[in-house]
């Protein structure tokens, strides 16, 4: 099978229209640390899931001397990323870890804050800031159901932790306890959080890129799929890679959904996420039409991409606004606009 998702992509500068939309939407603030001073660890040791296996994340510690700036540093960027960035929450923290993983592209710092009043914990990532990441960022606190917490500053990125159990580890410890009913419900949920990559055109939903989210409810549990990472938001050319049910990790869940859902119950599903997508993009028209227009203005994606994936979304919906299109923001304006105009008819998008 042809290799669907490019082996690295690279990470695109923050323009500065981004920058200052960032600026406005109090997303670009001046912060205590940078993603570079945390590579400056003097050693390191390796770090073991419950059942002893390698997590690909490091433990790392710093020199006597920079400790202590370091982690007061890591609390006021805890206290602007969730409070009001004052001093007063300083006393009552504490830096009980800082992870290092040098798997995927953004190589992410994993700091893990504890409240030493209660000892309730909480993580934060820091990475080195990628336009396509915040780009996906904001589109998912924009048009999906889940906000999202996140600054930016110069090439530093901080955000905050989605929790959740990752797809990969519900898949194969926990799918299979699950009764029909809430096989029904997990079916019907990959179904939406399939339609709603794809319209947003936010690709690499493999397993391990989105967790699960389980809420109790009165008399049951609700499951939500949530993406927890965004390099790909608009890369690739390959449209497939825009829709986790072509993805082989999340093979268990197109089997389930294909066994327990009937094809007139999955077609309701996709028209009712597009419903939700195109009422969330007219609520935010006006921030999304700033959003799309530093889009447009970027370089997010090689020229041959762009013109595959506008081939392919032309011929899949004989919209011409695809084939007007010029650049991946452009492209991602025809999607949802797309959307917007027929959400209400039976003229279906996939």
């Amino acid at each position: 099978m042809k290799k669907l998702i490019s082996k690295k992509k690279p990470a695109y500068p923050i323009s500065d229209q981004l920058s200052a939309y960032l600026t406005k939407y109090a997303r670009n603030i001046k912060i205590p640390i940078y993603y570079d001073d945390l590579l400056r660890f003097q050693g390191s040791v390796t770090v073991f899931d419950a059942q002893g296996n390698d997590t690909l994340w490091i433990q790392v510690y710093y020199s006597e001397f920079e400790t202590q700036e370091i982690e007061e540093s890591l609390k006021r960027m805890y206290s602007i990323l969730h409070s009001d960035g004052s001093d007063a929450l300083l006393p009552y923290l504490n830096i009980d870890s800082i992870d290092f993983c040098t798997f995927g592209n953004s190589k992410p710092f994993r700091i893990k804050v504890r409240n030493i009043l209660n000892d309730n914990y909480i993580f934060l990532y820091i990475k080195k800031a990628d336009a396509s990441r915040i780009y996906g960022l904001e589109l998912e606190h924009l048009l999906s159901p889940n906000h999202i917490n996140f600054l930016v500053h110069g090439n530093t990125l901080i955000e905050e932790h989605i929790s959740g159990i990752p797809g990969d580890d519900f898949i194969a410890h926990h799918l299979e306890l699950c009764s029909e009913q809430d096989k029904r419900e997990i079916a019907k949920e990959f179904v939406k959080f399939n339609e709603r990559c794809f319209v947003r055109l936010l690709g690499d939903m493999r397993s391990y890129n989105y967790v699960m989210v389980l809420v109790n409810d009165f008399d049951r549990i609700q499951y939500r799929i949530r993406a927890i990472d965004f390099d790909q938001q608009s890369y690739e050319g390959n449209q497939k890679v825009y829709k986790p049910q072509f993805l082989k990790e999340n093979n268990v869940l197109v089997q389930l959904t294909a066994r327990v859902l009937k094809d007139a119950s999955i077609e309701q599903y996709k028209r009712e996420e597009r419903s939700l997508l195109a009422k969330r993009a007219t609520s935010e028209k006006d921030r999304l039409e700033e959003l799309l227009a530093c889009m447009k203005n970027d370089s997010l994606s090689p020229p041959e991409k762009m013109k595959q994936l506008r081939k392919g979304l032309l011929e899949l919906t004989g919209d011409i606004n695809f084939k007007k299109s010029k650049n991946m923001g452009e492209i991602l304006e025809s999607a949802l606009d797309f959307i917007v105009r027929n959400y209400e008819t039976e003229n279906p998008f996939l």
